[in-house]
């Protein structure tokens, strides 16, 4: 089951959320695959202390003789499958994201669970893999979104990337990221995109310091420091999350 992770713009924490969902899944023993789609500023191997690998998705893309299992890297720590990015000028230069949706499709038939992280904005470099997907995760950040603004956010924001996933049939949640923000200003926001937007939110992550910390090292909050905050509602999202493509409910 492809998932494609976007936001509307940087800084939202969107490898983030693809880093520690995958491995939400892992953890409940799902194999699990993770791909850098961000295509032209790939980070997604520093989540998983992934920067100097032989092969990179980008390797797979330019070169057809080179196999995918080959840049498929199991993270120690936490089991999941990483299909990291090249950071490499030289690698990124000439590349076709055409053929990046062939590797999503043959993938999705090897593991249950294919996490695809968008370059922020329209996600033009994993646009082709919408195709082969199942489901769509848009990541905002609340935090520069102030309550006054934030129907004008989610204009700009969530319905323009809401549509792209509608386009493919795609059913569609929302993660509000780095929260900060106190309970009934949380509440407001979950209300709009519920009923005005008319999409359900599926993780409320809070603001924790412990999450760039957990990226410096290169193991996913929810591996990292399982009882942080951050980590305690990663798994929560990923609970309903599961709950949507298993039809698996956790009992409490």
């Amino acid at each position: 089951m492809p998932v494609i992770i976007v936001t509307g713009r940087g800084g939202a924490g969107k490898t983030t959320t693809t880093a520690n969902l995958s491995v939400y899944f892992a953890q409940q023993e799902y194999r699990t695959l993770a791909i850098d789609g961000d295509l032209f500023l790939p980070n997604l191997g520093f989540h998983f202390a992934l920067e100097n690998v032989s092969y990179t998705l980008h390797s797979i893309l330019k070169n057809p003789d080179v196999e995918p299992e080959w840049a498929i890297y199991k993270h120690a720590k936490t089991a999941v499958n990483v299909i990291p990015g090249s950071t490499r000028l030289q690698d990124v230069v000439g590349i076709s994201p055409k053929r990046l949706r062939d590797v999503v499709e043959l993938m999705k038939y090897k593991f249950p669970l294919v996490f695809v992280d968008s370059p922020t904005g329209i996600p033009f470099d994993t646009l082709p893999t919408f195709e082969v997907a199942d489901y769509q995760i848009i990541v905002v950040e609340i935090e520069r979104s102030p309550i006054y603004s934030f129907e004008t956010m989610v204009e700009n924001e969530i319905n323009k990337l809401r549509v792209i996933g509608e386009e493919y049939g795609l059913k569609i949640g929302v993660i509000l990221n780095k929260v900060r923000e106190s309970e009934d200003v949380i509440e407001h926001i979950v209300d709009e995109i519920d009923q005005n937007v008319g999409l359900p939110v599926i993780g409320i992550i809070p603001f924790d310091e412990s999450v760039p910390e957990s990226i410096n090292v290169g193991i996913p909050i929810l591996g990292y420091k399982p009882r942080s905050d951050a980590a305690i509602a990663f798994y929560e999202a990923g609970e309903i999350l599961e709950e949507w493509i298993f039809k698996k409910v956790k009992k409490s």
